[in-house]
């Protein structure tokens, strides 16, 4: 596609390359320019609401992951007391 948007290949030839109807080219290329349009109209608006439902997730699972991070480092640390022998003892 962006080779004929270049013009670096006409839509005849793509057609031909690709073994489907000039047509259907012309219609890939309008679809591609309509995408592309629309992508960029959504850019300048900032990130959709799925983009901003992921970033909360994340920051979420970030936050659960620090918390049990911790809690494992308290649990290995009471552990450690518990499973070697007291100085005392010997």
């Amino acid at each position: 596609m962006l080779s004929i948007l270049a013009g670096e290949v006409t839509v005849a030839e793509a057609a031909r390359r690709a073994k489907v109807s000039e047509q259907s080219v012309g219609n890939w290329k309008r679809q591609f320019l309509e995408s592309s349009r629309a992508g960029l109209v959504a850019g300048k608006s900032g990130p959709s609401a799925r983009e901003a439902q992921l970033k909360a997730e994340v920051a979420e699972l970030t936050q659960a992951l620090g918390e049990a991070a911790v809690e494992l480092r308290v649990w290995r640390k009471s552990a450690e007391g518990r499973l070697c022998p007291s100085r005392t003892l010997r």
